[in-house]
């Protein structure tokens, strides 16, 4: 079996995956500018920071499956920051308030024989309408800082969510049945023998 190579430094993401019984043997960030180009579209932003990703962390480890995602979270084509402050996490939460957005991940897996698989996952979400003081009740738990939107939807946030169209994983960071096809088209075991 080869090793497997998480392409982040995000703890959702190996939490996500060890939820379907998968330990990365070994977590590997990439160092990227995630600026997005000028006009890029954010379903363009995602694929090409999941594939920049991969292809950033593959030669350090030729002998492994790379597995790189990227999240970017979209009020139309304007893609929300990920959230370094109360002020961006304001601004993020004030826009989604009582609106649609997507969040998009970009999966990129990489061969060590060069082979590249990649998926694009959205989900649609639907946040209620906030008021002021909830949004500052939000900034106070300090849960949507350095994330993509300013908000972790399986946190303090899921109380926002009127409708959710799509993967629940996704918008956590990771979409799992999607992460799990790519695997297994690399022969990757997802279910120990005995199970078989």
């Amino acid at each position: 079996m080869l090793p497997l190579v998480l392409a982040s430094a995000s703890p959702r993401r190996r939490d996500l995956l060890r939820q379907i019984g998968i330990t990365p043997d070994a977590i590997l960030a990439a160092d990227l500018d995630e600026t997005p180009h000028p006009g890029e579209a954010p379903r363009a932003l995602a694929a090409r920071l999941a594939a920049s990703k991969a292809a950033a962390v593959a030669p350090q480890r030729p002998d492994a499956l790379v597995l790189a995602a990227d999240t970017v979270v979209a009020v139309g084509r304007r893609i929300l920051p990920k959230a370094d402050s109360d002020a961006d996490i304001r601004r993020c939460l004030q826009l989604l308030s009582g609106r649609r957005h997507r969040v998009l991940t970009g999966l990129c897996l990489r061969h060590p024989d060069g082979r590249t698989a990649r998926r694009l996952v959205e989900t649609v979400v639907r946040f209620k309408r906030l008021a002021p003081a909830e949004i500052e009740a939000y900034l106070a738990c300090g849960e949507g800082l350095g994330k993509a939107g300013g908000y972790a939807i399986q946190g303090r946030a899921e109380q926002f969510v009127l409708w959710l169209g799509g993967s629940y994983s996704n918008v956590v960071g990771l979409p799992l049945a999607e992460t799990a096809q790519l695997l297994d088209g690399f022969g990757y075991p997802l279910w120990p023998q005995s199970w078989l």
